[in-house]
């Protein structure tokens, strides 16, 4: 089994491989950021509970379905998997966009206009 080093090691060379705009599209992919998800669609409009990194790791399976439904309430198209090596992907009208423009997409959708701080508590 690898090493942490040699993991991080790899997915460094892989980043390092890839255009600007291939790196633009990385929006995401931990758990974290999955998490994060939950917590802006909640308090964007309550269209999805609020779930932490290890619950949507050990829940995917519960926690996935609802986030991607409450990102399609606003027109997102949503794509995530578990397996930290592959990106979650935001479509808009079938055209990838990153994580930020899904959520200023979903503020412009709404009317509800946040910053971080607002709801990542």
């Amino acid at each position: 089994m690898a090493t942490r080093e040699e993991k991080l090691n790899k997915i460094n060379a892989e980043l390092e491989t890839m255009s600007d705009d291939e790196l633009s599209m990385v929006a995401g992919g931990t758990k974290a950021e999955t998490a994060n998800d939950s917590r802006f669609l909640n308090s964007l409009n309550g269209s999805c509970d609020r779930y932490g990194a290890y619950r949507v790791s050990a829940e995917a399976s519960v926690c996935h379905p609802e986030i991607k439904k409450a990102w399609k309430k606003v027109g997102i198209d949503a794509h995530f998997d578990n397996d930290t090596r592959v990106y979650n992907k935001y479509y808009l009208n079938g055209q990838q966009i990153t994580q930020e423009q899904a959520r200023q997409h979903a503020m412009k959708v709404t009317g509800h206009y946040m910053t971080e701080s607002d709801w990542n508590w």
